[in-house]
């Protein structure tokens, strides 16, 4: 174990294991048209950083989870940053594609209430479980802890998001990637940016702009 420990850690293998995880597999499911298997891909990727995270890093779930982050004083700032996003999302949609404001509370609520129910949990969860929580362990050597630290997640959070073949996704992905580990960088609460992840996702759906995030919409040229 501690030969196979060695292994995992070095140099080479974090450089291969980054290579393939944060840059192979965009591009793969770009280049196979395979977005609409998203979630099998998220999954699949979430089992991996696990299984390493668990192994190799883990010392108490209370250190993941960080459940005494949720203070108000932490939990205020969120709120009123995802509120002042949400209204910018709202001003942006309304000049970009004002037919998709508010198109799923008017065409099918039913499904919206379905979408924040499950979005937090299978999908924003184990992002930040990712893009945080594993990334910020798995290559401090690389990074750091800083800014190097919180830019560098933002950016292969975003690049993660070119699969949906638009400029909104992406370019929206860094704004929130550049939230969500810059709490992290402070609170070290997977807890915290799941919740918060979970709050913008939802905004994304409530107010249109989850259409630019749906992996049925994507559509290649030949």
């Amino acid at each position: 174990m501690k030969q196979l420990a060695t292994m995992v850690k070095s140099r080479p293998f974090l450089v291969l294991e980054f290579l393939c995880l944060c840059l192979l597999l965009p591009g793969w499911i770009i280049y196979s048209r395979s977005a609409p298997f998203m979630f099998t891909f998220l999954w699949a990727a979430t089992l991996y950083c696990f299984v390493i995270y668990r192994f190799f890093y883990f010392t108490s779930w209370d250190e993941i989870w960080n459940i005494k982050a949720l203070r108000w004083k932490h939990l205020a700032p969120v709120l009123l940053r995802w509120a002042l996003a949400s209204l910018a999302m709202v001003i942006f949609l309304w000049f970009y594609n004002p037919e998709r404001l508010f198109v799923l509370p008017r065409e099918r609520p039913e499904m919206l209430i379905w979408l924040l129910l499950l979005y937090p949990l299978i999908s924003a969860l184990p992002q930040e479980f990712i893009f945080c929580s594993f990334f910020f362990k798995r290559y401090g050597a690389f990074f750091g802890v800083g800014g190097r630290m919180i830019m560098a997640s933002a950016v292969i959070f975003a690049f993660a998001h070119i699969l949906y073949i638009n400029p909104v996704a992406p370019v929206l992905s860094l704004l929130g990637g550049l939230i969500f580990a810059w709490d992290f960088a402070r609170h070290k609460s997977l807890a915290l940016v799941a919740i918060e992840h979970g709050l913008y996702g939802n905004s994304l759906f409530v107010i249109g702009l989850g259409w630019y995030f749906y992996s049925g919409n994507v559509v290649l040229t030949p």
